[in-house]
């Protein structure tokens, strides 16, 4: 799958996510997906400590280092699972989210209004 074959949630060409620390189900800096990854990682994130906290306490530590993942600090981009997300969002801690990057398939799970609410940018008109 590649970027001119996924779709963001504006129905436009999927953008980068993050490269550094490089994200994504195919860990190539985007938030593509396929039926494999049953967690979903096509929300395009800026992490918070408050959700990094959050997702510590929910049994998956995104800040800790390990061999295969470098942990993620505030102000990271980050593809998410999108259950995860809704998790946050229920709880008042969801992170911001970077709409041009972030896969459609997400609207499977999140609504999009909940997502333009927590927008890096303004919505699109």
């Amino acid at each position: 799958m590649t970027s001119s074959t996924s779709l963001n949630v504006y129905e436009e060409p999927l953008q980068a996510c993050c490269f550094e620390p490089k994200t994504g189900w195919y860990r190539d800096g985007y938030c593509h997906t396929d039926d494999d990854d049953t967690g979903v990682h096509t929300v395009c994130v800026v992490v918070t400590e408050e959700f990094l906290s959050f997702s510590k306490a929910a049994g998956n530590d995104l800040s800790t280092p390990n061999p295969w993942f470098p942990g993620l600090k505030p102000g990271d981009k980050w593809c998410l699972c999108a259950q995860r997300w809704q998790e946050a969002f229920e709880a008042g801690c969801a992170p911001k989210v970077f709409m041009d990057g972030t896969h459609i398939r997400t609207l499977d799970i999140i609504k999009y209004n909940d997502l333009e609410k927590h927008s890096l940018y303004a919505a699109k008109s």
